[in-house]
C-alpha cells in the first residue's frame, strides 16, 4: 500500500472532505483486522486512519500539501516528540484558551457558532459506488432483466450503524472536552504552525461510548456482497452508465446512501457491427442471382427478412432495410440495416457450367484464357 495520503484512501488531490470520509468507511471496513484475511491488514488499517485525520482536517491537509509526504511525516514526529512524545497532543500551546474556535464563537455570539466537529455529525449522502456489466448486442436490442453482484458497505445490523451497542454508556470526549476538534502545534520547517483536527478519539462526535460493535469495531458498517436485479433498456450503447438509486454505500449521521453506477459494455457481434442506431452487416449472393436477380433471406437482428437483390448487381453494392437496426433508447423510429453485397464465385464447375460461362463471356467479347480460369479473372475484377 502506498504511504501518500491521497493514494491510500484512493481519492484525488482535489477529493472534497465527504469523498475523503466516506473513501475512509469504505477501507476500513475492508481492513477490519478481525474481517480482513489479508496479513497486513492491521497495518492498512493503521494507514487509511492517519490519512483520513490529516486529509479531513483543512489546516493539517493544507501542511499535508504544502510539505509533501515525508516532511510532513518528519514534522509530525518531530512536534510529538518536543510535546513529550504525544502524538495526539490535546490543546497544547492553543492560543484561544482549552475550548478551541468553538468558544471563541460562543464568547462572541452567544453560543450561535458551529464547531467543525458539529458539521461532521450532520447527515451525509453515502458514496456512489461503481461497477462493471458487459452484455451482447441481442440483450441491447430487445433489454433485459439481469443481475449484478457487487462488494459494498453496508450499514451494521448489530448496532444499526450507531458503532456500539444501544446499551453502552456514553462519556464527553477527554480527548476534545466535547468539542469534536483537537488544536496542536508544531515545530516545521515553515516554522511554529498551529493545527486543528478532528479529535482522532471520538471521530468528531464529542463523545465516547463505554463499549464498541463487536461486529464493525465502531465503524457503523461491515462490507457484504450483494447481488442486484438491473434492468438494461432496449436501445443501450456501449459505454453508457446505468444508475440505481440508493444502491451506493450507506449514508452518515442519518444521511440516505450513495447510488451504484453501472457501465456497460457491449461485447463484438459475430455478424453484426453497429454505428449508433444503425446495423451493418454482409450478405454473400452467387454469380448467377446477381446476374439475374433473386429474392433472399437476410437475418436481421430479431429474425429473418426477405430481400429483392436486383438483376445486374454489384459485388459491394449496398442495400437499406428501413426500421431493422436498434431501437432508440427513449422511444423514438428505430434505425436501420445496411447490406452490404458480396457476390461469391464457385470454386469447383462442372464442364457443363464451364462451357455455359465461356459461351457467356465469348457471346460479350470477353477473351478467356481456360488455362487460367474464366473465374480467376473474375475474381480479380471483384
Amino acid at each position: 500500500m502506498s504511504e501518500d495520503f491521497y493514494e491510500v484512501l484512493g481519492v484525488s488531490r482535489d477529493a472534497d472532505s465527504e469523498e475523503i470520509k466516506s473513501a475512509y468507511r469504505d477501507l476500513a471496513s475492508e481492513y477490519h483486522p478481525d474481517v480482513s484475511d489479508d496479513p497486513d491488514a492491521e497495518e492498512k488499517f493503521k494507514k487509511v486512519k492517519k490519512a483520513k485525520e490529516v486529509l479531513t482536517d483543512d489546516e493539517q491537509r493544507e501542511m499535508y500539501d504544502q510539505l509533501g509526504h515525508d516532511r510532513y511525516v518528519e514534522a509530525d514526529k518531530r512536534g510529538a516528540t518536543e510535546n513529550g512524545g504525544a502524538g495526539r497532543r490535546r490543546q497544547q500551546g492553543n492560543p484561544f484558551g482549552g475550548g478551541g474556535m468553538g468558544d471563541i464563537f460562543d464568547q462572541f455570539f452567544g453560543g450561535g457558532g458551529r464547531s467543525r466537529g458539529q458539521d461532521r455529525n450532520r447527515p451525509q449522502q453515502g458514496r456512489d459506488l461503481r461497477t462493471d456489466l458487459t452484455i451482447d448486442l441481442e440483450d441491447a436490442f430487445h433489454g433485459r432483466e439481469t443481475q449484478v453482484t457487487v462488494r459494498r458497505p453496508t450499514e451494521c445490523e448489530s448496532c444499526d450503524g450507531a458503532g456500539h451497542p444501544p446499551d453502552a454508556s456514553s462519556r464527553t470526549c477527554d480527548e476534545c472536552d466535547g468539542h469534536g476538534q483537537v488544536t496542536t502545534v508544531q515545530r516545521t520547517p515553515m516554522g511554529r504552525i498551529q493545527q486543528t483536527q478532528t479529535c482522532p478519539r471520538c471521530d468528531g462526535r464529542g463523545e465516547v461510548f463505554s463499549e464498541t460493535c463487536s461486529e464493525c469495531r465502531g465503524d457503523g458498517v461491515v462490507r457484504e456482497k450483494a447481488t442486484l436485479q438491473v434492468e438494461i433498456p432496449a436501445g443501450i450503447q456501449d459505454g453508457q452508465t446505468l444508475r440505481m438509486n440508493g444502491e451506493g454505500a450507506p449514508g452518515e449521521n442519518g444521511g440516505p446512501p450513495g447510488d451504484l453506477l453501472i457501465d456497460v459494455s457491449i461485447e463484438d457481434h459475430d455478424v453484426f457491427e453497429r454505428d449508433g442506431r444503425d446495423l451493418h452487416r454482409r450478405v454473400a449472393v452467387s454469380f448467377p442471382q446477381a446476374v439475374f436477380g433473386d429474392e433472399i433471406t437476410v437475418e436481421t437482428i430479431d429474425g429473418e427478412l426477405k430481400m429483392d437483390v436486383p438483376a445486374g448487381t454489384q459485388s459491394g453494392e449496398v442495400f437499406r432495410l428501413r426500421g431493422e437496426g436498434m431501437p432508440h433508447l427513449h422511444g423514438r423510429r428505430q434505425g436501420d440495416l445496411y447490406v452490404k453485397v458480396q457476390v461469391v464465385t464457385p470454386d469447383d464447375l462442372t464442364e457443363e457450367q464451364r462451357e455455359a460461362l465461356k459461351a457467356f463471356a465469348e457471346a460479350g467479347g470477353e477473351e478467356i484464357d481456360v488455362d487460367r480460369g474464366f473465374f480467376e479473372k473474375l475474381k480479380d475484377t471483384f
